[in-house]
């Protein structure tokens, strides 16, 4: 067992620095690392049992959604607002039927058209911030589009693996039972999730001063296996049991130093999951089915650039974000994986869709940079033809949308009305007080940190504005210098809304304002005028390494003064040791008057034959005693 680690540990480390040498992401190297100790690239699989590695594998499955639900969070449902659920809707519907429809035609029947349909219908929240990162647009608007349409599509997997895995035991489709299954769903997601906000933040609260990082990396995954338990014997999959109790934990004041704790675990065993899928790789089922993989490849990209682009344009999205966003979302997910696993699991997929479907994602992973690339000239290209006319038609449609984005308000009037009675029954009251400050304790903290509340960055998103965040790096030339030197808005436009300074926060910092190092400036402007900015912020990093930055350690050196001495007379603030050689004398010790001076006294006169102990660099201390000794 230990011998069969290493091999997946060494092989996916050196093939994952291959691959981030080439600039590729790390999961293409976990995937390509797989191929090669597993039995089907040379000839004989290196690792001795592969249950094991499914074993690791399952259990990098259960922490890569408990890490997933902890950036999640059930409050995000409210917080993306219509233009993520529209565009993840229209997406999720789009691409299912468009995946169904293509393994119809294939001949497959319908429980593997469910399946790749359900596999092609989501998007890499790993690959698309990476992609986004990597591309300097992080500050745009059409990322916060993206990070919404993502939170949807990961709630949809989850429930979709559920549905999966009853429509797949029964081999059929009933919709009866399907609503069924979405109902007991949402019962248990509903029993969980009230009683974990009741219960957990409330005992981390009371022994908060008693979770150091060892016990808290202990109990969380300690809770993580045992909501896993209790999902299993609910009859949901594993991975439902970790992602709730990550999304519960999500709410806690724990959650960022939980997120970090738990992140190396996830880290070793994600990469297992991911070897494990490679070892599964068939590369003469690859050339076998080449036609296939070129074929679906096309649908994932054309269908998600299509879907993508539709859905954000029918939220109210101006036509600029909508084809920014559709064509960032072109790849196939880490789901995919999941689902194709649990459908080889089950024995009801095609033995060929999985490999089809690892290929396709490795192909549209690595083609993500160079389509999101394209939006742009196909922007240019719309504009061009585009008649006038069309263009207030989406214009007009852009501003009724937004204008009506609060929804019919008799609906939540009736809703909240039904709600306070509720919350008013004697003894609910103190209950749902408890829930309620445990359930917003972090935004509540977050928010005092926040120099523009949520509500207004959410009312920002519909505009042609928005608001973003630049963290000001130690050698730029911004540091020590006023809003009113730099001149932001007239060079670039932006607005300076505020200043983040570790936990100090500066809300519309005037002119005479200063920056310092690690700052985080918070402005609002558009994506043009953002791009301007962080050019500037480039530009301001200075490049010149100094030569005289290497500096020995600071040593203690015992120095003798003898007769000769230039020091014998003085004051040991007289002998300048200090400016010259920037060393502090520690102490002095005479023998003829057995004497020890302790950070002695500056005026203290230095003697012949004392002994003076020095702190300072080695090569400072050894320059000033050849000048005076």
């Amino acid at each position: 067992m230990i011998e069969d680690l290493c091999i997946l540990m060494l092989t996916a480390g050196i093939v994952s620095l291959l691959f981030k040498a080439f600039k590729q992401p790390v999961v293409l190297g976990y995937i390509v690392a797989g191929m090669i100790v597993g039995p089907h690239v040379l000839g004989d699989a290196l690792v001795s049992s592969e249950e094991n590695v499914e074993t690791w594998g399952e259990i990098g499955v259960l922490f890569l959604l408990f890490s997933l639900g902890l950036e999640f969070s059930f409050k995000k449902l409210i917080q993306v607002g219509s233009t993520a659920i529209i565009g993840a809707g229209t997406i999720v519907v789009g691409m299912m039927s468009l995946g169904m429809l293509t393994a119809y035609l294939s001949g497959l029947n319908a429980i593997n058209s469910l399946f790749l349909g359900g596999m092609l219908c989501m998007s890499s929240t790993t690959i698309v911030f990476k992609a986004i990162e990597d591309s300097g647009m992080s500050s745009h608007k059409f990322a916060k589009v993206c990070f919404g349409i993502l939170v949807i599509e990961d709630i949809f997997a989850v429930v979709l693996m559920v549905l999966l895995s009853s429509i797949a035991v029964k081999n059929s489709f009933e919709g009866t039972e399907m609503l069924l299954q979405i109902g007991k769903l949402i019962g248990y997601l509903l029993l969980w999730f009230v009683g974990g906000i009741y219960i957990i933040p409330t005992f981390f609260g009371k022994f908060r001063k008693h979770l150091n990082d060892e016990t808290l990396t202990i109990f969380s995954v300690g809770l993580c296996l045992g909501m896993v338990l209790l999902a299993v014997r609910a009859g949901f999959s594993s991975a439902l049991g970790a992602f709730v109790i990550g999304s519960i934990l999500a709410e806690t004041l724990e959650a960022e130093k939980i997120e970090h704790l738990i992140q190396p675990i996830k880290n070793i065993f994600g990469s297992i999951f991911f070897v494990s899928v490679g070892m599964m790789i068939e590369p003469a089922l690859l050339l076998e089915y080449w036609l296939p993989i070129v074929v679906i490849t096309g649908v994932v990209i054309i269908g998600q650039i299509v879907f993508g682009s539709l859905g954000t344009l029918l939220s109210g999205q101006s036509l600029r974000v909508s084809l920014q966003t559709g064509f960032s979302l072109v790849q196939v997910g880490e789901f995919a994986f999941i689902i194709a696993q649990l459908g080889e699991n089950l024995n009801v997929t095609n033995k060929a869709l999985y490999p089809i479907v690892v290929a396709v994602s490795v192909i549209t992973t690595f083609l993500t940079p160079y389509v999101m690339r394209l939006a742009y000239p196909t922007l240019d290209f719309l504009n061009n033809r585009m008649s006038p006319s069309t263009k207030r038609l989406l214009d007009n449609y852009a501003y009724n949308i937004n204008k009506e984005k609060n929804g019919p308000k008799m609906l939540s009037s009736i809703i909240r009305k039904i709600f306070i009675f509720i919350v008013s029954l004697p003894g609910i009251n103190r209950i749902f007080k408890r829930f309620n400050d445990n359930l917003y304790a972090r935004e509540h903290r977050a928010e005092q940190n926040k120099t523009v509340s949520s509500h207004t960055e959410m009312s920002l998103l519909s505009l042609d504005i928005h608001v973003s965040e630049f963290t000001i790096p130690t050698d730029s030339k911004f540091c020590g210098k006023s809003f009113q030197e730099l001149e932001l808005r007239s060079k670039t436009g932006v607005s300076v809304v505020g200043i983040i300074r570790g936990d100090i926060t500066i809300n519309v910092p005037g002119g005479n304002r200063h920056i310092y190092p690690n700052d985080k400036i918070v402005v609002a402007g558009t994506d043009t005028q953002m791009d301007a900015f962080q050019e500037l912020l480039n530009a301001s990093i200075d490049k010149k390494i100094e030569k005289d930055v290497k500096r020995s350690n600071i040593i203690l050196s015992n120095i003798r003064v003898e007769n000769q001495s230039q020091l014998i007379g003085k004051s040991i603030m007289n002998s300048r040791i200090r400016e010259e050689a920037q060393c502090i004398v520690m102490g002095v010790t005479r023998d003829r008057e057995p004497y020890v001076f302790s950070n002695p006294n500056p005026a203290l006169i230095i003697e012949e034959g004392d002994m003076l102990i020095i702190a300072g660099e080695r090569d400072r201390i050894r320059q000033f005693v050849e000048r005076n000794m």
